[in-house]
């Protein structure tokens, strides 16, 4: 299988899509907060919209139901998926994808914190998203442990306690695995990485998922394409890459983004 991208809906292209084919899925959905999702740009006094769609909110536990039985379908036996939401439904889609899933098949609630932007005065800021981690087969499936980006140890002065000198300093070197909670910020508006799509995540979340969850030729798919950041970490570790939006400027900033990439555009 070769890259793809396509301008078409999620539920359209994977109707399309034969069972049991994809290694790793991340989505990244619209998180349902009730209101019309709009992006717009001013230039010379004019406003100009370049992205406008309608997050769900009425039924959006059924709405989403609907797009993980079909992902499951196209995950391989050994697959594993990464649904990437906030606080509004991710609690709902817990309990939705540990039926679909199954319980013993749920291995991680992933918090993403970012520290960054305004603050309110009337609760604790919300600062951080959730994605659910869960795997088909929970007796087999892929992680690849020793790829995994290592971190700084908070506390580096502890790895000296009941080792040598040198072995504390390679471990300390080394740093450490993450764990469930990764600090990872937004891609700020002046971040070197940034292409203008308001919903972009950053390389350094989905180079660690990918890294750690398909096999080194695997395929990879992401029906919210959005920025393409998925297809470009798939890329660049060296996995194939199926990637579906709706957005005429998601396709757009896309076709920049992978234009010393050999892909098959269905547009």
């Amino acid at each position: 299988m070769v890259n793809h991208v396509h301008h078409d809906s999620a539920l359209a292209v994977l109707a399309q899509t034969p069972d049991e084919t994809i290694d790793l899925i991340y989505i990244d959905p619209p998180f349902g907060i009730g209101r019309d999702q709009v992006s717009s740009r001013a230039k010379s006094d004019a406003t100009y919209t370049r992205m406008k769609y309608a997050d769900p909110s009425d039924d959006y536990v059924v709405w989403l139901t609907t797009h993980v039985r079909e992902l499951k379908r196209v995950l391989k036996k050994n697959g594993t998926i990464y649904v990437h939401l906030d606080y509004h439904w991710v609690h709902y889609a817990k309990v939705m994808m540990d039926v679909e899933f199954g319980v013993d098949n749920f291995l991680n609630e992933i918090v993403v914190s970012y520290n960054f932007g305004g603050r309110g005065k009337k609760c604790w800021p919300k600062k951080h998203d959730t994605i659910l981690m869960y795997v088909k087969d929970h007796k087999d499936y892929v992680f690849n442990y020793d790829d995994i980006d290592r971190i700084p140890y908070k506390a580096p002065e502890m790895q000296k306690v009941g080792r040598s000198p040198e072995d504390a300093a390679i471990r300390i070197a080394a740093g450490q695995v993450p764990t469930d909670v990764w600090d990872i910020g937004i891609v700020g508006t002046n971040a070197k990485e940034r292409n203008g799509y308001p919903t972009q995540k950053p390389m350094k979340l989905l180079e660690r998922i990918i890294l750690a969850s398909s096999p080194s030729d695997g395929v990879v798919m992401d029906v919210f394409g959005g920025s393409g950041t998925t297809g470009e970490a798939a890329h660049k570790h060296g996995r194939n890459f199926v990637l579906v939006d709706q957005s005429p400027w998601s396709i757009e900033v896309m076709t920049d983004r992978f234009k010393n990439i050999d892909v098959v555009w269905h547009v």
